[in-house]
């Protein structure tokens, strides 16, 4: 056996991606509209949708890759369909930015608070899960 083999990848990815989505989640609480400002910076610019698509592409795969599908592990599973997920929001953002800022643009200025506090659940749900499953 491997130190490789002792490490508990579905734990990690849900513990970190979690612990990252829940702080992002508590920076919206914090200051209102600073995502509305992100989206419209990222909307505005050719290279940064192009390198926001490129990071969430190589992360989703990472992620979709080191986590096995085992239907008796429900933290695997949705570990790597949210790998998939990213993989397939990647791919949105780098060919059609347009459409896609434009939806949450609309979507962030009606709904921000929302967002921020289902951000704030899931983060906290894969976060405790991913620790959880260490301890």
């Amino acid at each position: 056996m491997t130190e490789f083999d002792l490490i508990d990848a579905t734990a990690w990815s849900a513990m970190l991606l979690g612990g990252f989505t829940l702080f992002a989640a508590i920076g919206a609480l914090r200051k209102p509209g600073v995502w509305q400002t992100m989206v419209q910076e990222v909307e505005a610019s050719p290279t940064l949708q192009l390198l926001c698509g490129l990071v969430e592409l190589m992360l989703g795969t990472g992620i979709y890759l080191a986590n096995p599908w085992l239907p008796a592990d429900i933290l695997t599973c949705i570990v790597k369909a949210l790998g998939g997920l990213m993989m397939i929001e990647a791919l949105a953002v780098t060919g059609f930015s347009d459409i896609y800022f434009h939806f949450w643009l609309r979507n962030l200025a009606s709904m921000h608070r929302i967002w921020a506090i289902a951000t704030l659940i899931g983060g906290l749900g894969l976060t405790v899960a991913g620790f959880t499953r260490l301890g």
